[in-house]
């Protein structure tokens, strides 16, 4: 491990060569949707005549044809005890619809143009109902999304460490913050799609799904058709991208498309096209924060106070996982004396939530950190040095904060160096250098300035992952796990950490993924746990392989097990290569059935032997081949952690921010690969530059997303991107076998803060509210000119 393997998944997907969901089921029916136009309103009567004329039309479903559960709610996939009005939508919208884009009526046809076309002929009455948009309409509760849901809360949650009211009284000084982060989305190259394969012969179903839990969606499904779960296989084929939208499971797709395939005996498919994913997949990130802090005379933390709304959609099947997050996260790499943090999570007639990456860390970042800033402006001091005088200190790790994570146990920190980071981080941006560097940029009529952002992350959650690893006679060694993949290089590091432990070359590792066929028990991708999760598990199942080849070799050579070694495929005894015997050729010794098919099963003749004739060939304990299976089941989640910084110039006629330098100090514990760890820092810092400076969901006040269309809703091309700066520490995690922690959402989650802390330090007055742009830039300066004591911009509405 630690190599800079080159991503062996490179090659097949940049040359065209990727097989998507949409790649597949050439022949199948195709799915189109007709979906609401309202945010609110109730469904009075569904014409489908005039679409039963369209030649080539198969199907046409609305709620009321649907049976069994599978017209039931959608489940609550994590339900919590704080979460008192939980509410889920249906496959197909019952009597009311709650958000623009909620699916009404499924149409079977022979493709999808003819499908969409039968989608224009319905024609659906509605009777429209007041729309509740943006938190402050939510939270205001004049208007429900729900008539049974009180306030529009859908959960109510408060955790408390200390006496935070006799802390605050005592503070020395106290400063109170309005803060709000928008909505926004995460938008993956490829969208959601299914393909459902019915064989009416076995009762059995083949579902393909870019997904990141097949073993979440296959157990959903099954229990919603009703089915056998050994009848049910998923597979999932390359994904392009995730980021969290994938992660709900079911979606009401997933359920109709392969329900659709078993009525009608045919092979059906939908994917997703692009006004879809913006309308019906998940949004993330919008909430309105007020901070309360008191601190001494050297910006020491004496108390902290946090109260936030979170705008959880329409529905909440995937719980309240994302204000939790921000709940605990927000902490960061400091100790915050006393802490309390209260949060609701409000109904909107907009598309439901769930996490994307980062996962509630952003929102929760941007609030400590923009903390951090406001403290060190109020005291006149350095704003790293304000941070260094709160971290928690590597000699007091393990550190618990004595809150409740998400996963329901402790927030527990097991390692981590924050002074080591911070010095490498000011190192590496110059940072006692940038006062000099203003000077010069005044000099040349320049606007320039400095941010910095630091946080922890919680990653690797359990409960588990499993590996498999088969070494074949032919020594190609197949190793599966149940994690899916969209994108991060799982098949090159799980591959590297099983050609480590078991001594074989990298080529001759070969990894499937995301297939229940291949392994039935896994949990997903999400949260940055694939290498901690999966990586630790298929090092458990590479173990148990090697010693079962080690002690097959060792009776084979008439050795101890103890003096052997594997290197290169070969099993030898150490300090003399000459004895020795190939790894396939163990492989061909582990069966008893012994088929000279391959020139390891002829090798095998040498070490053959007479059999006893009172031993079974294959012992109680035992079991033929040379494979074995393991899980990880970590006791709490492993917490990476790093810290940023950006210079930004911000140009005095225009407004226009522009990103001069982005550096990034990074704790992921022991790297498998360092160059996929930069690759996954690089594409996290994109999208948070993006969430930053461009990606909002624009809704009006009646829930129409105005901007539901890459014409419209702003993303960074590479020229936006900014060239970024990497250094890494690595304190190994003491949880588990291979010392790692999580990688895959470090890049995005202090980005928002970081941007903000430079523009403030370039411009002079509060940054309070993300993303901003340079219209909102310029707004701030006519009311920061004019002494306006609002510094909030107008974007805070009902978007």
């Amino acid at each position: 491990m630690g190599e800079k393997v080159q991503r062996r998944e490179d090659p097949r997907l940049l040359t065209g060569n990727g097989r998507y969901l949409d790649d597949l089921g050439r022949g199948a029916l195709q799915a189109a949707f007709v979906r609401s136009p309202h945010a609110h309103a109730r469904i009075v009567d569904i014409d489908i005549a005039d679409a039963w004329e369209l030649d080539g039309v198969e199907a046409i479903y609305t709620w009321e044809d649907l049976p069994g559960r599978v017209a039931e709610p959608l489940p609550v996939l994590i339900p919590h005890p704080a979460m008192t009005h939980a509410r889920t939508g249906y496959c197909l919208a019952r009597d009311e619809v709650n958000h623009v884009g909620e699916a009404v009526v499924m149409v079977v046809a022979r493709d999808r143009y003819v499908a969409e076309d039968a989608c224009a002929r319905i024609t659906v009455q509605y009777d429209t109902l007041p729309a509740v948009v943006g938190v402050a309409g939510a939270r205001d509760g004049d208007r429900l999304v729900h008539d049974d849901v009180p306030g529009n809360v859908a959960a109510n949650l408060r955790q408390e460490v200390g006496d935070v009211d006799s802390a605050m009284a005592g503070a020395p000084h106290t400063l109170t913050l309005e803060l709000a982060i928008e909505r926004s989305a995460c938008m993956p190259m490829e969208g959601k799609g299914v393909f459902g394969r019915w064989d009416a012969d076995d009762g059995s179903l083949r579902l393909y799904s870019s997904t990141q839990t097949s073993t979440g969606v296959r157990a959903a499904v099954a229990a919603k058709l009703d089915l056998p779960l050994a009848k049910v296989e998923v597979v999932t084929p390359d994904v392009g991208g995730g980021f969290g939208v994938k992660i709900v499971h079911p979606w009401p797709e997933e359920v109709l498309v392969p329900w659709a395939a078993r009525n009608l005996g045919r092979d059906v498919k939908w994917t997703e096209d692009r006004r879809e994913h913006f309308v019906s997949s998940a949004h993330e990130r919008g909430q309105l924060q007020e901070v309360t802090v008191g601190f001494d005379d050297d910006g020491r933390l004496l108390a902290l106070d946090v109260r936030f709304w979170h705008d959880n959609g329409a529905y909440t099947p995937y719980g309240i996982i994302v204000p939790i997050i921000t709940a605990t996260q927000l902490l960061g790499p400091y100790k915050p004396g006393a802490y309390r943090v209260e949060f609701w999570s409000l109904y909107t007639n907009t598309v439901l939530v769930t996490p994307y990456r980062g996962a509630g860390r952003p929102q929760g970042c941007y609030a400590m950190e923009r903390t951090m800033d406001a403290i060190a402006e109020h005291r006149g001091l350095d704003r790293a040095e304000v941070r260094s005088r709160n971290f928690i200190q590597p000699d007091e790790m393990p550190w618990d904060h004595g809150l409740m994570f998400q996963d329901g146990r402790p927030l527990k920190y097991d390692s981590g160096d924050f002074p080591a980071s911070l010095a490498k981080l000011k190192a590496l941006v110059g940072w006692d250098d940038f006062a000099a560097y203003r000077e010069q940029a005044e000099r040349e009529g320049r606007r320039v300035g400095l941010g910095i952002g630091c946080y922890v992350e919680g990653t690797g959650v359990g409960p588990y992952e499993g590996g498999h690893v088969q070494v074949e006679t032919s020594g190609r060694v197949n190793v599966a796990t149940g994690l899916t993949t969209q994108g991060q290089g799982h098949q090159t590091i799980l591959a590297q950490i099983v050609a480590d432990e078991l001594g074989v070359p990298f080529d001759d590792v070969h990894v499937t993924t995301g297939d229940t066929r291949r392994m039935a028990y896994a949990v997903g991708t999400f949260a940055s746990r694939g290498a901690v999760m999966s990586g630790n598990a298929v090092a458990l199942a590479a173990r148990v392989v090697r010693a079962k080849a080690l002690r097959i070799a060792a009776e084979a050579l008439e050795v101890s097990p103890d003096d052997l070694e594997i290197a290169d495929g070969v099993v030898s005894v150490k300090g003399a290569p000459g004895t020795s015997i190939a790894l396939k050729t163990v492989a061909v010794m582990s069966n008893p059935l012994r088929y000279a098919f391959d020139e390891s099963a002829a090798a095998a003749t040498q070490f053959a032997g007479t059999f006893d004739p009172d031993t079974p060939p294959v012992g109680d304990d035992d079991e033929p081949g040379l494979e074995g299976q393991d899980f990880y089941s970590p006791t709490q989640a492993t917490f990476a952690n790093g810290m940023h910084a950006a210079v930004v110039e911000t140009d005095p006629v225009t407004a226009e921010i522009r990103i001069l330098r982005y550096c990034v100090v990074h704790d992921c514990g022991v790297m498998v690969n360092p160059m996929i760890v930069e690759g996954q820092v690089h594409g996290g810092v994109a999208q948070g530059v993006g969430g930053a400076l461009y990606e909002r969901m624009l809704y009006d006040e009646g829930g129409q997303l105005l901007n539901a269309s890459f014409m419209d809703f702003l993303m960074p091309y590479a020229s936006e991107v900014p060239h970024i700066e990497t250094d890494h520490l690595e304190t190994p995690s003491p949880l588990n076998p291979l010392g790692i922690k999580g990688a895959g959402e470090a890049g995005t989650i202090p980005v928002s803060a970081v941007i903000a802390s430079a523009i403030e330090d370039a411009e002079g007055f509060p940054i309070r509210s993300m993303p901003i742009s340079p219209a909102d830039l310029w707004e701030l300066r006519r009311r920061h000119a004019a002494s306006d004591p609002d510094p909030v911009p107008a974007q805070e509405g009902p978007r």
